[in-house]
C-alpha cells in the first residue's frame, strides 16, 4: 500500500507500482472500440502507461493532451492513457480534443489491472479509481521508470518520463 494525497488529504492505494527492472505485469484493458488490448499485444514497443483517475478532471485531461504532443515525435513508443472511464467517454474525449497519438484504455471490466499495478485508490473521495501514476516499459517488457504522483491534483514529471526512454 502506498500513501498519496488528494487535495492535501491522505489516501491510500491498493499496493505499490512494479519495481524498476521487473517484468511488467500482464494486463487486459478495453479500447474505445470495446475490443481488448493486452500487454502481450504490445511486445517489442516502448510503452508509457499514463494512469489516472478520470478524463473528466482537468489534470487528467491535461496529461493526455501533453502526452499526445510528446508522443508525436517518439519512435517505437506507444502512450497508453488508462483510467476506469468508459470507452465511450475515451472516444468522445479523443475526438473532441484531436487526440491521435495516444491509445486510450479502460479498466472498467475487471479489477486485475489496478491490483497488478497497485494503483487502485482504496479510500477517500476517489476510492475505486486509479491513482495518478506513470509506468514506462521497454521493448522486452521490463519496467524502466515508475512514478506514483504524490498529490493527485498534480501532473506527472514529463521530463523524467522522456529521460527514461
Amino acid at each position: 500500500m502506498a500513501n498519496i494525497t488528494f487535495k492535501g488529504n491522505p489516501v491510500n492505494t491498493s499496493g505499490n507500482l512494479p519495481s524498476i527492472g521487473s517484468n511488467a505485469p500482464e494486463f487486459t484493458l478495453v479500447k474505445s472500440d470495446l475490443s481488448s488490448l493486452t500487454l502481450k499485444d504490445l511486445k517489442g514497443r516502448k510503452l508509457i502507461l499514463n494512469i489516472f483517475p478520470s478524463l473528466d478532471t482537468s489534470v487528467c485531461a491535461t496529461s493526455v493532451r501533453k502526452f499526445n504532443q510528446l508522443a508525436a515525435g517518439m519512435k517505437n513508443t506507444l502512450v497508453l492513457a488508462i483510467s476506469k472511464d468508459l470507452p465511450f467517454a475515451h472516444g468522445r474525449f479523443c475526438t473532441t480534443e484531436g487526440i491521435t497519438n495516444v491509445t486510450t484504455l479502460s479498466g472498467f471490466r475487471d479489477t486485475a489491472f489496478g491490483n497488478a499495478y497497485g494503483v487502485d485508490t482504496v479510500d477517500g473521495p476517489l476510492s475505486g479509481l486509479y491513482a495518478r501514476s506513470i509506468v514506462v516499459i521497454d521493448e522486452a517488457g521490463k519496467v524502466i521508470y515508475k512514478e506514483l504522483v504524490p498529490e493527485t491534483t498534480h501532473e506527472p514529471d514529463y521530463d523524467s518520463v522522456l529521460k527514461a526512454l
